[in-house]
């Protein structure tokens, strides 16, 4: 079934089309009637399978419908998420569909100045967008009013119960006067997280679940490498040599990390930008223009970023650490094949990661593919490398003790 056989706006189905949305994904297809009827959804479908548009569609529908004209009725969707750059990429997809109806969206993030957020929400908005620390400040100052809302969605849900948001969800809830209806969308959930998810929403919830036997979606191909920590940066260098055209993202475990990776790359002619939590707002909103215009090919990022790149030509995404937690390797992996795009994963993993790689498979519940490398084209690799540049011993060094330090203690504070 087309979309433009669906009972929505004109004007949205002319958006959908000039947006490239032909035929409804899997979890829209499943999801759009429902949330139209007013119920509850509780919605697990793998990243980059059209999830946020299978909320944002019938969203944005029901209220230009009941909009007589532009002007402000309150706020009548709110979609929480967990990071300011998913509030900034879903609000761009909101603004996209909802283009030329009467509904009028706005991401609210924190990080930066308020007062052209507040004259934006003055002027009157139908749907706001937010994380939840931005959002609870304004409304303490009385910019902000609930008592409209009649639609509450979370997105990635399981990463906003598990980093503690139940209360504030909670609290939401309780300032929601109207009847309304919950929306929870995730890649990934754990039973103890479903359990506070299902407490959160009507016992007649309707409950989707796409592909749950394999979280990452057919559409990428991921594959391990066994190499050494100190080996990593040379495999890297040589992999973005061979695809120079490629737009590849690399995840890292730390903020630290991300910068020695990218002076390590500088020092072979590779130019490359980073994005972790302690950049401010408008540094990682340049680093996020910057790749997805093209301006520089290369990201690094740490799991700050996992869940909020949706740049639907990213061709290859690296996992240059492995990720601490095993289902934030479904999220890394999912910034590539995004749509009916087809991507590539590669993790490297050294000796020290094994124990990692082992957690991640049994998240997957299946083996990732291993690449594997003979003794002489490890070596022929390193060679190249090395006759390329020479060696930093000081900041192998470094590396080596930063690893030993967090194999010690998980890493604190941001990410």
């Amino acid at each position: 079934m087309k979309f433009e056989k669906y009972h929505i706006s004109e004007d949205i189905k002319h958006n959908l089309a000039k947006l490239g949305f032909k035929r409804p994904t899997d979890i829209q297809f499943k999801s759009i009637p429902s949330i139209l009827k007013g119920e509850d959804v509780l919605a697990i479908a793998q990243t980059g399978t059209g999830k946020t548009a299978a909320f944002a569609i019938p969203l944005i529908d029901k209220i230009h419908r009941e909009k007589s004209s532009k002007r402000d009725i309150g706020i009548k969707g709110l979609v929480m998420v967990p990071t300011r750059e998913l509030a900034t990429q879903i609000g761009e997809v909101f603004t996209s569909i909802a283009k030329h109806t009467k509904v009028k969206t706005f991401a609210l993030i924190g990080g930066v100045e308020q007062d052209a957020q507040l004259k934006k929400l003055q002027e009157g908005i139908d749907i706001l967008i937010t994380t939840p620390g931005r959002m609870f400040d304004l409304i303490h100052q009385g910019y902000i009013n609930l008592e409209r809302v009649d639609t509450l969605v979370l997105d990635e849900a399981d990463h906003m119960l598990d980093l503690g948001f139940i209360k504030d969800i909670q609290y939401v809830k309780k300032m929601l006067t109207r009847k309304h209806q919950t929306l929870f969308f995730s890649a990934t959930i754990n039973p103890e997280i479903k359990k506070l998810a299902f407490s959160q929403v009507k016992s007649t919830a309707i409950r989707i679940q796409i592909s749950p036997d394999d979280p990452v979606s057919a559409n990428v191909s991921h594959a391990v490498m066994f190499v050494e920590m100190d080996d990593k940066r040379f495999f890297l260098e040589s992999f973005i040599k061979e695809n120079p055209e490629s737009k590849i993202i690399i995840f890292v475990r730390t903020r630290v990390r991300a910068e020695r990776v990218a002076k390590a790359m500088g020092r072979v002619a590779i130019p490359s930008i980073t994005i972790h939590g302690e950049k401010d707002q408008g540094e990682r909103s340049d680093a996020m223009k910057k790749f997805k215009e093209g301006v520089c090919q290369i990201l690094i990022a740490t799991d700050v970023s996992a869940r909020g790149i949706d740049i639907p030509d990213v061709n290859y995404v690296i996992n240059y650490d492995l990720p601490e937690k095993a289902e934030n390797y479904v999220h890394r992996v999912g910034r590539t094949g995004r749509g009916v795009n087809k991507g590539i994963a590669l993790s490297f993993c050294s000796e020290d990661e094994k124990e990692l790689l082992g957690e991640i498979q049994q998240f997957l519940n299946k083996e990732i593919e291993v690449i594997k490398l003979g003794k002489k084209d490890y070596a022929r690799t390193l060679d190249i490398a090395k006759k390329n540049n020479e060696t930093d011993v000081h900041a192998l060094i470094a590396d080596n003790e930063e690893w030993l330090k967090t194999k010690k203690r998980k890493p604190a504070g941001k990410k």
